[in-house]
């Protein structure tokens, strides 16, 4: 089997692949930045236990990422034949599971305070001899909590294509989704400052129900691909289009009568077999290698095919 560490990537996504390190570093460092600040000045309030909740929340995508990384390169082995692709996706099924029960504690908690009309009290702060009110002071720290992270969501977006990673790719739409909480939580701010008491539990409840939905999503696409599912592509909008590539230039060979193929996703790569129906019998052996050797050229992303020769291979869901 090819050794992972001269295949994971080839040399043109390599620069990709170290953009893509460098954003997740910066993106750790600056929600550790923003948790700082929120300590500073926390008091209790709903909508700020939300927030802090969900930059807590947001750094277990980028340190999935990271921490993953050197494993994915690793060689196959006896135990592990097929390498070790999916260890990123794995990461980050147990980080989606967190996200899915902190969120689901964090709507339950924020419902019941509204339920009991839970009145905030957001108290002062002296600052270089000034006395402020926190509120004032959380508004300029949300509005850091969501500026960087959108530009940064953006600048991750190229990257996941690049790479097929569909990690990255939704750590990138999470990031770029922050303006909505962190307009939220701003709203709640002014609500309560304007001496709405509600606007504290229902601004965390929005929050919270943005991270459930966060949670449940990445939850849903983690569990398929580790499943098995059909690949997608890695916005997981559409079917990806390689099976029906691989099983188009088959059928173009003129020892090929008719194919069919089947792939999965392990992590941002593809394996599977094709099944072929050969015209017929001569010289097969070095046919198929030279068919082989054809189909990985097609893209980078696909690692393994194993081709196998039947009687009788008619098109089906998988090459279509």
């Amino acid at each position: 089997m090819k050794p992972l560490a001269d295949f994971e990537f080839p040399s043109d996504r390599r620069g990709f692949l170290r953009r893509a390190v460098r954003l997740e570093a910066i993106t750790i460092a600056y929600l550790l930045s923003v948790l700082v600040l929120f300590g500073l000045v926390y008091d209790g309030t709903q909508i700020i236990k939300a927030e802090l909740v969900e930059v807590g929340l947001s750094l277990t995508a980028p340190i999935a990422f990271l921490v993953a990384q050197p494993f994915r390169e690793r060689s196959p082995s006896v135990q592990f034949p097929y390498g070790f692709h999916r260890v990123v996706s794995i990461a980050f099924l147990v980080a989606s599971v967190g996200l899915v029960a902190l969120g689901a504690f964090l709507f339950l908690d924020s419902g019941l305070s509204l339920i009991q009309v839970h009145r905030p009290t957001i108290g002062s702060i002296e600052v270089f001899g000034r006395v402020i009110w926190r509120g004032w002071l959380f508004l300029p720290i949300l509005v850091w909590s969501v500026v960087p992270a959108v530009f940064l969501g953006r600048a991750k977006a190229e990257p996941s294509r690049r790479l097929h990673d569909k990690v990255l790719y939704a750590d990138a739409e999470m990031n770029r989704a922050d303006w909505k909480t962190g307009l939220t939580a701003i709203l709640g701010i002014l609500g309560i400052a304007l001496g709405f008491w509600w606007a504290d539990s229902l601004a965390a409840l929005l929050i919270s129900f943005n991270i459930l939905l966060d949670g449940g999503k990445n939850l849903r696409a983690c569990v398929f691909d580790l499943m098995d599912r059909v690949p997608h592509r890695v916005d997981d909008a559409a079917v990806e289009a390689l099976p029906a590539r691989i099983a188009t230039e088959l059928k173009k060979l003129d020892w090929v009568r008719d194919a069919r193929v089947r792939l999965r996703e392990a992590g941002h790569v593809f394996l599977g077999e094709a099944f072929v129906a050969p015209v017929h019998h001569r010289d097969l052996m070095p046919r198929v290698a030279e068919a082989r050797d054809r189909l990985l050229r097609l893209d980078w992303r696909l690692h393994e095919v194993v081709i196998q020769l039947e009687e009788g291979a008619t098109d089906e869901a998988g090459s279509s």
